[in-house]
């Protein structure tokens, strides 16, 4: 019967030890290269460079704490302002709530908005919703808004066309179903019915000019008229049919 033998005492494992202490004496006794001069100086500038950066990381990891909330303030207001943005909403050409400022020709301010606008071109514009805002002569105004429009800007024209109406400070407000304006010039036309009512009185034209710099108010056309009486009393006359052509409101 076969004598039991450990594996530790194997003649196999012996070897392998006695391999293993043959190469841990061989990396003993292996000379290690003495650095040189040049190997010494790249040694000091890595650590002269690390006693710096070190510290100055440091501090700056300090600044990134201390500033962390007003970093925090101005992400929030940045995404306030997208949002805001969002609301404008550019899509292929379409922008709500748009606005287009301007002079006229004696340097007086004009504001056109509108609930959507359609960029078609470099120079038209079509508004939905427009609200034309116009500066009169001594420091009157002039209001007029409709369904729908065009703005010609290099040309300063406003086409409007759907429920038109006009509200001046006067008093005087005209309603019909189109009206061209010359906003560089502060003219306003139309070749459609009219119902003007004001201090004059009422008016139905088959047309209007008005020249807001001049101060003039025609209706052409047949049309019918009521003049309010200028007596104390504030009665009127009764209706009067209007001759055909051009005709001036007092």
């Amino acid at each position: 019967m076969p004598r039991p033998q450990r594996d530790d005492f194997s003649q196999e494992r012996r070897e392998t030890i006695s391999r293993l202490d043959a190469l841990r004496q061989a990396a003993l006794e292996r000379d290690r290269a003495i650095p040189n001069a040049q190997d010494l100086a790249r040694r000091r500038t890595v650590v002269a460079f690390a006693k710096k950066a070190l510290p100055t990381l440091a501090i700056l990891l300090l600044v990134s704490i201390a500033a962390w909330p007003e970093v925090t303030h101005l992400v929030s207001q940045n995404r306030a302002a997208m949002r805001e943005m969002a609301r404008l909403r550019v899509e292929s050409g379409n922008m709500e709530d748009a606005v287009y400022r301007g002079l006229d020709e004696h340097q007086r301010p004009y504001t056109i908005s509108a609930r959507v606008t359609h960029q078609d071109g470099p120079d038209r514009v079509d508004l939905t919703n427009p609200v034309a805002d116009i500066m009169l002569p001594g420091s009157g105004w002039a209001q007029i808004q409709a369904d729908r429009g065009v703005y010609m800007q290099h040309e300063q024209t406003l086409n409007l066309d759907g429920h038109v109406v006009l509200y001046r400070d006067d008093g005087t407000l005209l309603n019909g179903p189109s009206a061209d304006l010359d906003l560089k010039h502060d003219v306003v036309a139309s070749h459609d019915s009219v119902h003007a009512e004001g201090p004059f009185g009422t008016e139905d034209a088959q047309g209007y000019f008005l020249d807001q710099h001049e101060g003039i108010m025609q209706f052409t056309g047949a049309g019918q008229t009521v003049r309010f009486d200028d007596s104390s009393t504030g009665t009127q006359s009764g209706p009067q049919p209007s001759p055909k052509g051009a005709h001036t409101a007092p």
